[in-house]
């Protein structure tokens, strides 16, 4: 008598490990906890900001006077117009939608340090010979929580808004343009999913390492992300942003699925 094992085809296997990690994300509490926070982190700062805008702060060492600024309008959280006043390192450049790239990195390396921590790594490679749709899977797992979060951010960014009083007037930037600065942001996440994937993998159980890892080279990314998703954003940048996603996805997918098969899992 000899017995027969089923072969799953590379499709079968990579839509039961997506069903297995959609469903671990949507039953976990991480993620609701991190949808709360884009929700309300943007309410909490557009009311704070207007709130103190315009107040005058003195060094008394020096005697040098600041005046605390403000969002002229709303659609600042979402990126920056592009001018001289907001490319530099100001409130309204720096805390705005550009943040989330970090927030899913943390995300990205706590979920992934679970399957070694848990020992799920270990049983599923021990079972399986192939690991590419399990990187699959995560980037796939990773894109779709930020997107989830920029979703969210959008939303309470409408609300805090319309709590603080902040001006929806759109000025010289249009529709078109906020539509196409949130879709190249959206594209943009790929590349730090990506990254983000590749190092959670490397560093395996050690989370804090696969954090510190991933900030550390997202950072290095992140002077670039207002020049191409600016407010101002045309198909160009949509474009753009889609391409780089996809060239990092494949890139440091393949370099993840050589750390599995080179470095020791069990």
């Amino acid at each position: 008598m000899t017995t027969e094992f089923e072969h799953y085809t590379f499709k079968q296997r990579l839509t039961s490990m997506l069903s297995i990690d959609l469903r671990r994300m949507f039953t976990t509490r991480l993620f609701y906890l991190f949808v709360a926070i884009c929700l309300v982190i943007p309410a909490i700062i557009l009311i704070m900001t207007n709130a103190m805008a315009g107040s005058v702060s003195v060094d008394p060492n020096t005697g040098a006077e600041t005046v605390a600024e403000g969002f002229d309008n709303v659609w600042q959280m979402i990126g920056s117009d592009g001018s001289s006043a907001s490319a530099g390192m100001s409130l309204t450049s720096m805390c705005n939608i550009n943040l989330l790239y970090f927030g899913i990195v943390i995300f990205i390396s706590l979920f992934i340090s679970e399957d070694f921590k848990s020992g799920y790594a270990k049983n599923l490679f021990t079972v399986r010979s192939s690991k590419t749709d399990y990187v699959i899977s995560k980037t796939a797992v990773g894109m779709i929580a930020g997107v989830s979060t920029i979703i969210f951010f959008l939303i309470g960014t409408i609300i805090g808004g319309s709590i603080a009083g902040v001006s929806f007037d759109l000025g010289t930037v249009t529709v078109g343009n906020i539509v196409m600065c949130v879709l190249a942001k959206i594209f943009l996440m790929g590349v730090f999913v990506s990254i983000s994937t590749f190092m959670c993998i490397f560093a395996k159980e050690k989370t804090w390492l696969g954090i510190i890892a991933s900030c550390a080279v997202c950072m290095l990314l992140f002077s670039m992300i207002p020049m191409i998703s600016p407010l101002k954003s045309t198909i160009l940048n949509v474009v753009l942003c889609l391409v780089g996603g996809l060239l990092f996805e494949f890139g440091f997918g393949a370099l993840s699925n050589l750390i599995l098969k080179k470095l020791s899992i069990l």
